[in-house]
């Protein structure tokens, strides 16, 4: 199912299927997606930032194996990554820790929705967000089916870069103004980017379990599952060429 141009529709339509596809991948991890031990939960309160989607574990004995696919064996396909140094910002940044009472938080994803980049407010208050999370050792996993705007002209994932490293470049190709990025949270930030399109299909990025494992995300298969319950009537202006 290729990347809607959802900019054609109002905000409401897509929140519409923000909320299909939100559960949509809730149940599919939860349907034996993740190792036994972990869950996902929808828009849970986490003592912190909200975020879409959390993948939690419970306490538990330490497993004999890590649990999820080895980076080693099976590195994350991207067509970027970036190994990003958080010490700087460490030194000036309030550390948010992460609690849940069903579990503790393991990673988060976020979709992002047009009030997030509506005002500069919305985005930097996004921004901010994630940067408590992955400052807080929480793996994120964003994705961002909009075009950059004159607030974050190189997509999501430069405002948060710019929190976390300023130093570091990153431009999005021209032809891929769309970001998917799957970020390992540890001593080291390392950001998995993928950029994408309008009418590409979505790539199977990594959920982080640890920083050295992770299972795939069935981003393409759940997105397919929220457009089969999209309303009919509504789908006209996106279906057009």
């Amino acid at each position: 199912m290729p990347i809607h141009d959802w900019t054609r529709v109002r905000a409401n339509r897509f929140h519409d299927f923000h909320q299909r596809w939100m559960i949509a991948l809730s149940n599919t991890l939860n349907a034996g997606r993740l190792p036994e031990g972990y869950f996902a939960m929808v828009e849970q309160i986490t003592g912190g930032p909200e975020p879409d989607v959390v993948t939690l574990e419970l306490p538990r004995e330490p497993p004999s194996t890590p649990a999820g696919v080895a980076v080693t064996a099976k590195p994350p396909q991207a067509r970027l990554v970036q190994r990003i140094e958080t010490l700087r910002y460490a030194r000036k940044a309030n550390r948010v820790t992460i609690r849940h009472p069903d579990g503790d938080v393991v990673a988060v994803i976020e979709i992002v929705s047009p009030g997030n980049k509506s005002s500069r407010e919305g985005l930097h208050s996004f921004a901010r967000k994630a940067v408590a999370l992955l400052t807080a050792k929480i793996h994120l996993l964003i994705v961002d089916l909009f075009p950059p705007s004159k607030r974050d002209p190189q997509g999501i994932h430069k405002v948060i870069l710019s929190r976390l490293d300023d130093d570091q470049p990153f431009e999005l190709p021209p032809d891929k103004p769309l970001t998917v990025v799957s970020y390992s949270a540890s001593g080291e930030i390392v950001a998995y980017i993928e950029p994408v399109a309008v009418g590409d299909v979505l790539p199977e990025m990594p959920i982080f379990l640890s920083w050295d494992h992770y299972v795939p995300c069935p981003l393409e298969e759940t997105y397919q599952t929220a457009w089969e319950q999209f309303p009919v009537p509504l789908r006209g202006p996106l279906e057009k060429n």
